[in-house]
């Protein structure tokens, strides 16, 4: 940066004195404040101040020189965009300098700041109490960045043009220099706020609860924003009601209705705009509320003991999710334009984390309604069966009492109404089973239990159909056990379910494989079941573990079914930890996977 011989004095040697010794907020303050000086010892007037335009649209004071009075009163203050653009209006054109003259100001225009107490001297161009001059600072982009603004002229006379030109000169050199002093502020607090972020993201992403999410970043997101206290409301229904509020333990924090509809309206307005918005005694209100609103929010910020906040929408994509508030007191420094940003940034980042919170705690109740209802299925199916088999058991008992009996032209039909009897029996007999095995609140048995015993007891239950169909059976096991932890009986109906199918749907003469190993994978115990049947459909194959499944193939519409055997094999086998696949292909036959944890 190239500067006039104005600006290379003792001032300006200071401003580098200090750039050289590291960099902070502080540094870039006393900066700041030595620019302002620099005004007082070279122009001709004896008060200066320098403001800042901060993202929120809020041109804050940020250094005053010479007056105590004027210093006290000034800095730190906001004020909005708007005003200035009043100022610009009302003012006289004066090259790089703006004037208004204090017979310009309007009576009702009493928000005037610090007024000198000043005598004005005789003559015309005599300088008054109310008159304004002020600079608006460049920067290299053209943008406005703050304002320049002298006061009490030492010859008490309005400047001529000698004195314009001098105070022009030193404008340019001031705007040149806020501009560096800025952006090198900018880059140090968004490094250092960037990694800061990066911290909040990685504690937010793995939390499934807005709790969570606030237990998990309190800590870093109060010492990255110096601030003092902080709280989420989330918009969305997180087990906890619409609009609810959470804050870190120790820290109590109570919205009435009315509050909490003003969080969440200026929530959804600042989103949409995607800005922060600064509630604070020193600022005029923010876009996101009313002038009502802000000493509303004022008052209750007091009865905690704070005064001023940060207010950041949350969200992920065009939807707002909740609020993140951080919070200081009175004599912390104000917030930044940098800590807004960084602040808009995080709420992208809080917002998907709260979106994943959401969407875990609408899987979390879909999974907790499909088991009541799997166990409302359950019991439905199980006393459904138990009614039935009841009087199922008395109607097949005496049948069975007629078997002997002289009962003429009516004997084929006890018969026939025996066989469906039986039919309808081993359909009931298949609920329960199911019932059973789908019960989510059921525990599973569990003992060691050798599947080499398993499979010759399938065999032998099944050896006579098979024979009649001319099948041969085939098992290949270990000669060492082969064992898995689970309930025999269950462990059984899975074999004999697999092989029953592999028998009635194999034509005569062909072969059925039972193989028992150890594996694939350490730990684990493997039975295949492979047939050379009449196969299943590709598209078919994904609903075979479904209920009252029955194949449209017309070979295996011929068999009688009911559709449970292989839904209640995979039941089991899941309530196992295991895992069942099939490959199959018509015409050629099937194989079915089992794999269960060894033991």
């Amino acid at each position: 940066m190239t500067l006039e011989p104005g600006l290379r004095g003792a001032t300006w040697g200071q401003v580098e004195g200090l750039l050289a010794r590291g960099w902070s907020s502080g540094v870039l303050q006393d900066a700041l404040q030595m620019l302002a000086e620099g005004v007082t010892s070279r122009v001709g007037f004896a008060v200066a101040t320098i403001q800042v335009l901060r993202s929120t649209d809020e041109f804050e004071t940020v250094a005053v020189a010479g007056s105590p009075e004027a210093s006290a009163q000034l800095l730190g203050t906001f004020r909005p965009r708007s005003s200035f653009e009043h100022d610009l209006a009302l003012a006289e054109d004066w090259g790089s300098l703006r004037f208004v003259s204090h017979d310009r100001l309007a009576p009702e225009e009493d928000d005037l700041g610090w007024v000198p107490d000043l005598v004005p001297v005789a003559g015309p161009n005599a300088w008054h109490p109310l008159d304004l001059l002020f600079a608006p600072l460049h920067g290299e982009s053209g943008k406005v960045i703050g304002s320049l603004c002298v006061d009490l002229p030492t010859d008490g006379l309005r400047p001529g043009p000698e004195r314009r030109r001098e105070l022009a000169r030193y404008v340019v050199q001031c705007a040149r220099a806020v501009d560096a002093l800025l952006q090198r502020d900018r880059l140090t607090e968004r490094v250092r706020l960037a990694d800061a972020a990066r911290e909040v993201v990685r504690a937010a992403s793995s939390q499934f609860t807005p709790a969570r999410i606030v237990a998990e970043c309190e800590e870093q997101l109060r010492r990255t924003f110096d601030a003092r206290g902080m709280w989420i409301q989330a918009l969305d229904d997180f087990g906890d009601g619409p609009a609810a509020l959470h804050t870190p333990v120790g820290m109590e924090v109570h919205l009435d209705e009315d509050l909490s509809r003003i969080a969440v309206a200026a929530a959804r307005r600042g989103w949409q705009e995607q800005r922060v918005g600064i509630v604070s005694p020193s600022r005029a209100p923010t876009s996101l509320v009313t002038v009502e609103q802000h000493a509303r929010i004022q008052a209750f910020l007091s009865g905690l003991g704070l005064s001023s906040v940060m207010f950041v929408p949350l969200g992920a994509g065009p939807e707002c999710l909740g609020n993140l508030v951080l919070a200081r007191r009175d004599g912390d420094p104000a917030w930044s334009d940098v800590e807004c940003a960084a602040a808009l940034e995080i709420g992208h980042d809080l917002g998907r984390a709260l979106l994943n919170a959401r969407l875990f705690e609408q899987e979390r109740r879909l999974s907790e309604e499909l088991k009541a209802l799997d166990g409302y299925k359950s019991q439905l199916l199980a006393t459904v069966s138990h009614e039935l088999k009841n009087p199922l058991t008395g109607i097949v008992g005496h049948l069975e009492l007629l078997e002997g009996a002289d009962v003429g032209e009516a004997g084929p039909s006890i018969a026939a109404v025996h066989r469906n009897t039986l039919r309808i029996r081993r359909l009931v007999d298949d609920l329960l089973l199911l019932a059973r095995s789908s019960d989510p609140g059921r525990r599973a048995q569990r003992e060691p239990v050798d599947l080499r015993e398993v499979v010759e007891d399938a065999v032998e239950l099944l050896s006579v159909q098979a024979t009649v169909g001319g099948l041969e059976i085939v098992v290949v096991a270990p000669d060492t056990p082969v064992c898995t932890s689970g309930d025999p009986t269950d462990l059984e109906r899975i074999c004999a379910n697999l092989l029953g199918n592999a028998v009635k749907y194999s034509p005569d003469g062909g072969t059925i494989t039972l193989t028992l190993d150890h594996g694939p994978e350490p730990d684990t115990v493997t039975l295949v079941c492979e047939d050379q049947g009449i196969g299943i459909a590709p598209e078919e194959q994904e609903h075979l573990w479904t209920e009252f499944f029955r194949s449209s193939d017309p070979a295996a519409e011929k068999q009688v079914g009911t559709g449970l055997g292989l839904a209640i094999v995979a039941r089991i086998v899941e309530r196992h930890g295991g895992s069942i696949d099939v490959s199959s292909e018509l015409g050629r036959g099937s194989r079915f996977r089992v794999t269960l944890p060894a033991c």
